[in-house]
């Protein structure tokens, strides 16, 4: 796999070791992001990794340092520091953490989904995890308002608690294995309205797009839906694997094993396993669905922003955006 081209001979710390114009390479880069190992690190270890990389920069690093050990400082900074202000971000709400954090959650949440109060728990932890996450990568630059945090949560907390609430009704008296998809469906509507809402700023004044040579010519709402649409269709399709084939195994293991039958209380790690083992791989595999500066044909944005193309002359066919995570 080709990694990013050095400069004068030097890594590019700026950019992701592997090229991003294929889907491969950026399958790679998002398994060393969403890597839960990294989890594990502890405070030291992440600061001496921001230190060889400041050093690395000045060109001041320690004589014989090699380029793994520059590329391992990366990884450990990328997962932990906020790639605007160089904070350290709130652990729960790290990229690494995803893994761990929505495998406990969802599990316990496809376990206990019969009941309309443990419903409601879990849905509203769910949501609260999402609200840290979102929070914790919100733009350095751009904050979003704690107004539109707060709105965005609430909103998405009582879509998934309705869907999971009437679903569970309506399948009341359906059989077993169908009852298991509810926790899903809510997850899948909570993601519809909890993105769009928190990035709604974006759909009303639009993103920056910019031209062939780079450069910014303006802001298009077309690239905001469009940006907006690739984020929610990987989030849901991030939940689809383990939320999907859980349900049909953990049936499968209920009805054709005795597995459970004098050990309910198993029912909850062997459900948070399976979806963790899943997880590992569809978090980075969904992530890297689109690439994450995209395009939009020129033919599709607003008619001032064509006008300004015709007026700087440009030969562009594409305009490119960054859709976000």
């Amino acid at each position: 796999m080709a990694e990013t081209p050095r400069v004068d001979g030097r890594i590019d710390l700026d950019k992701p070791r592997w090229l991003q114009n294929t889907y491969i390479g950026r399958a790679k880069h998002f398994f060393s992001v969403t890597d839960p190992r990294n989890v594990l690190l502890r405070g030291p270890q992440l600061d001496q990794a921001k230190v060889l990389l400041q050093q690395y920069r000045e060109r001041k690093e320690p004589t014989g340092t090699t380029d793994e050990q520059v590329f391992a400082a990366k990884k450990m900074y990328e997962s932990a520091f906020h790639p605007e202000t160089q904070q350290k971000m709130f652990l729960p709400g790290r990229m690494s953490f995803q893994v761990p954090g929505n495998m406990t959650i969802t599990g316990l949440m496809m376990t206990y989904y019969r009941t309309t109060p443990a419903v409601l728990f879990w849905q509203w932890v769910n949501q609260s995890f999402n609200a840290i996450v979102n929070y914790t990568n919100r733009s350095g630059k751009s904050d979003i308002p704690e107004s539109l945090l707060l709105k965005s949560y609430v909103a998405a907390s009582t879509c998934a608690v309705g869907v999971a609430v009437g679903l569970n009704k309506a399948t009341s008296k359906l059989p077993p294995l169908v009852g298991r998809f509810v926790p899903f469906a809510a997850v899948a509507a909570a993601n519809c309205v909890n993105i769009p809402m928190m990035r709604q700023s974006e759909l009303i004044e639009g993103i920056d797009v910019l031209d062939e040579n780079g450069e910014v010519i303006g802001q298009s709402k077309a690239a905001a839906r469009s940006a907006i649409t690739q984020v929610v269709l990987s989030r849901v399709l991030m939940a689809t694997p383990g939320m999907a084939l859980t349900p049909v195994i953990m049936n499968t293991l209920d009805t054709k094993t005795k597995l459970f039958k004098n050990r309910a209380w198993l029912a909850a790690p062997v459900q948070v396993g399976i979806i963790g083992f899943i997880l590992t791989f569809a978090t980075p595999l969904a992530c890297a669905l689109f690439e994450q500066n995209s395009s939009i044909a020129v033919s599709n944005v607003e008619e001032e922003l064509k006008q300004k193309l015709l007026e700087s002359k440009s030969t562009a066919k594409y305009l490119t955006f960054n859709k976000g995570l």
